[in-house]
């Protein structure tokens, strides 16, 4: 119970330096991440007065609207707009219709004196009549000298007048007439109706009534003024600053207007640029925040250690540097992110770390390739970098599908290759703008010198990263596997039977790995070299005795029991002391977990029934990964099966369930990611495999008995 609560302590502590060691990683990771982007983010700040000699062409950082200016062109359009006036067509019946009646009246007392037999009344009377049958607005508005001129005038002269009036007057008042047009409109209808038949008297007397006549009946819409001007003034566009635009060229005069501009977007206060720093760090942090994800993942499939972090930082740095250094040299035409060897970092996450892994990062390359191309011009993000980038990396992590051949990194950056090339072509077309051929062939050139470096580079990176990160990588783990190994040739040479149990191990391992998506060739591997302490005490090991006498025979059981246990820790230290990369030594300490040694055990309980069982128990730690705990079954099973005499595919699997089912019961199993469905998986395979070994055979005649029957 103690030693297990130790492992416990050690496995919390080793976990806590593992975060101590990423934090650390990912912290510096995102200062030079800063460091390098933030000139792609930031404006210049000038130092100039109104008025003053630029002593270089300025431009806009940004794309921003100039409001004032909108607003004045807007009050502009305001002010443009004429008020609307609506015609009161009653206003004109009104006034035709006192012109009807004026003449209507006059010509019925004309009548009706003539019709008269009595004496006529003077006109002083007739003028009374008329004020009585006319309307009072008519007769408080005219003098009673209209009405006497008009009584004195003829019937004809009286009808032209009236005919010559309400033509006029309609003319006028249906175009309208406005309060103050009325003085002006009444003189030019005077003028009109100014005739040489008409005496001076009838003429002014005609002249009053048309004075009369003519009123206000063009009168202000402010509701519809109001629409008009306020469509107009918002149908004004926005005056934009344009992002890139000249605001004032090397040598001009900075007017008040330019001093203005240059102050709206932010080129004389460094406030404009503390948010964009913010906004930087913000990515910068998700793009961190996801790594360090990614990271907790390899964490708990036992895959992250310090090398792993640092490596996976420095692989990240190198990408980001690469597209620093190729933004210094970009232009318009010379497009040098297609020649960044971005497909390197996915090659080597690939290959050392794995796929998950190098696709993210693919991801956040292509995300800070966005900034880093965009010709630092602050606010502004070049999309075509980011999808040639994201498109560029992804494909080379899956165009590297075996990366335990390193041959596989030649045809992936074929692929790449053409993916590249297809990519450029692909953004031209999508273009408007139409680039020169020549240009389009420097572009394809990038394109295919980025694929070549990149294969180039992971050639020559790849065994800096595994010797000096201590990372396992496939092509890694295949030269561990070679027989040629001194190691191997250790174990072959001083202990044959330990190395034919092992390469069984591996073979066991390696299957049972794979049918549960472990990685096999770290279970093969580790399998190789499990037994390597069994080399400085090979006797003690029965498959080395070899007909010898067993020497157990001549120790105490606590004596057998510590020559025993001791070989998982001395094969351990053997490994580290050649450097051996961590998930091999973890397996050969870990393939015997804290099991019992029973033998020993029953046989000094024998003896002493107070005899401790922590004294034959191994010290651990228990397997703490898939393939440790999968080399701790195989290990166990291959030395039961090995000691039964022609076992039928009844008693492998009854020999392969029982050691799985003991070593779940005594919770040696515990502490890795095994599931019962992958222990399900894994007894099949383990069977399967040792039915195609142990499969009977045919029955051959001895030949000595032969040839004597013969003769």
């Amino acid at each position: 119970m103690l030693n297990n609560l130790y492992q416990r302590i050690k496995s919390v502590q080793w976990f806590n330096k593992k975060r101590i060691h990423a934090l650390v990683a990912l912290l510096m990771l995102a200062i030079v991440l800063f460091l390098l982007t933030f000139t792609n983010v930031r404006a210049k700040i000038y130092d100039i007065e109104q008025f003053e000699i630029a002593d270089e062409t300025i431009l806009s950082p940004i794309t921003i609207e100039d409001k004032q200016q909108t607003d004045e062109k807007k009050s502009q359009a305001f002010q443009s707009v004429d008020n609307i006036y609506t015609i009161d067509e009653s206003k004109l019946a009104k006034q035709l219709t006192y012109i009807e009646d004026i003449f209507k009246a006059v010509n019925t007392i004309e009548e009706k004196e003539k019709n008269d037999d009595v004496k006529p009344d003077s006109t002083e009377e007739l003028v009374k009549q008329l004020d009585k049958m006319l309307a009072d607005d008519i007769t408080s508005s005219l003098d009673t000298d209209v009405f006497e001129q008009l009584l004195k005038a003829t019937k004809e002269q009286r009808d032209l007048a009236k005919e010559l009036l309400v033509k006029e007057v309609t003319d006028v008042m249906e175009t309208g007439v406005e309060a103050s047009e009325i003085e002006e409109t009444t003189e030019n209808i005077q003028e009109q109706l100014h005739l040489p038949s008409f005496d001076d008297k009838f003429q002014k007397a005609i002249n009053e009534i048309a004075a009369f006549a003519i009123v206000e009946n063009n009168f202000l819409d402010a509701s519809k003024t109001s629409q008009a001007k306020n469509k107009a003034a918002n149908e004004v566009e926005p005056v934009m600053i344009r992002q890139g635009q000249v605001l004032v060229s090397e040598g001009e005069r900075i007017t008040s207007d330019v001093f203005h501009q240059i102050e709206l977007v932010g080129l004389l206060d460094n406030k404009s640029n503390m948010y964009r720093y913010i906004g930087l760090s913000i990515i910068i942090l998700l793009s961190m925040a996801i790594i360090a994800y990614e990271m907790y993942v390899l964490h708990r499939e036992r895959k992250l250690h310090a090398g792993v972090i640092y490596a996976i930082v420095i692989i990240c740095t190198m990408s980001f540097v690469f597209m620093k250094f190729g933004s210094l040299f970009q232009d318009d035409w010379a497009k040098v992110y297609f020649a960044v060897p971005l497909g390197a970092s996915a090659f080597l996450l690939k290959i050392l770390i794995d796929e998950r892994m190098a696709i993210v990062v693919s991801v956040v390359s292509a995300v800070f390739a966005t900034v880093f191309f965009n010709q630092q011009i602050p606010g502004t993000l070049n999309l075509e970098a980011g999808i040639y980038v994201l498109f560029s990396t992804i494909f080379a992590v899956l165009f590297l599908a075996n990366s335990k051949d390193r041959t596989y990194i030649l045809k992936a950056g074929l692929g790449v290759t053409v993916v590249n090339v297809t990519l450029v072509v692909m953004l031209v077309f999508l273009s408007y703008e139409l680039i020169p051929t020549p240009a389009l062939w420097l572009q394809i050139l990038f394109a295919i010198t980025s694929a070549f470096l990149a294969s180039v580079l992971t050639f020559g990176l790849l065994p800096f990263f595994e010797t000096g990160f201590g990372i396992l990588s496939d092509s890694k783990l295949i030269t561990l596997a070679n027989p040629n190994h001194p190691l191997l040739r250790k174990i072959l040479t001083e202990t044959p039977g330990t190395y034919h149990h092992s390469v069984m191990v591996a073979n066991l391992s390696e299957a049972a790995c794979e049918s549960i998506g472990a990685n096999g060739l770290i279970a093969r591997v580790g399998a190789y070299y499990h037994d390597l302490g069994k080399t400085y005490n090979p006797l003690y090991f029965i498959e080395n005795q070899m007909g010898a006498q067993n020497p157990h025979e001549l120790l105490t059981p606590e004596q057998s029991a510590e020559m025993i246990i001791e070989h998982p820790y001395a094969g351990a230290r053997v490994l580290r002391k050649h450097h051996m990369p961590q998930q091999i030594i973890d397996i050969a300490e870990q393939h015997h977990g804290t099991t019992l040694l029973k033998y020993f055990y029953y046989q000094a309980k024998e003896k002493d029934e107070s005899v401790s069982e922590d004294t034959f128990r191994y010290p651990g730690p228990k397997p703490q990964t898939r393939e440790a705990a999968v080399v701790c079954i195989c290990d166990s099973v291959e030395a039961a099966v090995r000691s039964l005499d022609h076992p039928t595919p009844e008693d492998i699997e009854q020999l392969v369930n029982s050691i799985i089912t003991d070593r779940l019961l005594d919770g040696q199993l515990n502490e890795c990611s095994l599931t019962l469905e992958d222990l399900k998986h894994v007894q099949i395979t383990i069977c399967e495999t040792l039915k195609g070994i142990f499969h009977s055979r045919i029955q051959y005649p001895d030949s000595m008995k032969t040839i004597k029957e013969a003769n």
